[in-house]
């Protein structure tokens, strides 16, 4: 029998229900919130294994319970599986702004789900070292709280801007095609065409400031952050 604990935040009491007999089955430990806010106040309370967390919830909504989890020492490790009635909401909920590690769309099978939340565990630990923060030449790009620095300024960049820094730091020297810069921003604010990863590059480096030589532009290819400090 497993000894781990889940922590189910749904308002849907029948959904609750289904959920709590079925990890039980599986010798889970079931807690559960019917608001965002006792579901934060439980997590912090009681450091579940794992948490699934409902995007629409009364008091507080998913999303703010899920950045708040992440901005919170007490939390800030817990896997978090989101649920989602509307298949148009996965990227922002599975983007790296409020830390999501999954997300599953209503209506779900539950054997699958089971195994996804099996797999987060696994993952949580394995004891694999975090890669959610890469640090260069000044740079700073923490995915997991969603924010980046400067020269220990934190600045202020659109979902696209943070993806295509985070996207260029952590492969420092590696030149990367247009198209595959655009594949990394899923941001909701990201253009369809290649052309416009010129105007976020530009956007970016003008809010970098000084540190805005670290973005070089590679003849005919695209972009790339220089792998050597400039002098």
């Amino acid at each position: 029998m497993s000894d781990q604990r889940v922590l189910i935040i749904e308002d849907e009491k029948s959904l609750v229900d289904v959920l709590t007999y079925n990890f039980e089955n599986e010798g889970f430990e079931v807690l559960s919130a019917t608001d965002g806010m006792d579901g934060l106040n439980q997590a912090r309370a009681h450091h579940p294994d794992i948490i699934i967390l409902d995007v629409m919830l009364p008091v507080m909504e998913g999303l703010e319970v899920c950045r708040q989890l992440r901005g919170d020492s007490r939390t800030s490790d817990i896997p978090v599986l989101m649920l989602t009635a509307k298949s148009e909401e996965v990227d922002e909920i599975v983007g790296f702004r409020m830390g999501a590690d999954d997300y599953v769309t209503k209506p779900f099978k539950l054997k699958p789900l089971i195994q996804r939340v099996k797999a987060l565990l696994r993952r949580s630990k394995s004891g694999e070292p975090s890669k959610e923060l890469v640090s260069k030449h000044g740079i700073e790009v923490d995915r997991l709280n969603h924010r980046a620095l400067a020269g220990g300024d934190v600045l202020d960049l659109t979902p696209t801007e943070f993806d295509l820094l985070w996207t260029l730091v952590r492969k420092p020297g590696r030149p990367f095609k247009r198209s595959d810069l655009m594949e990394a921003c899923r941001g909701e604010d990201a253009l369809s065409l290649e052309r416009t990863i010129d105007v976020h590059i530009r956007s970016l480096r003008q809010k970098l400031g000084t540190y805005a030589d670290l973005v070089e532009t590679v003849r005919g290819v695209g972009y790339r952050f220089r792998e050597t400090e400039p002098s």
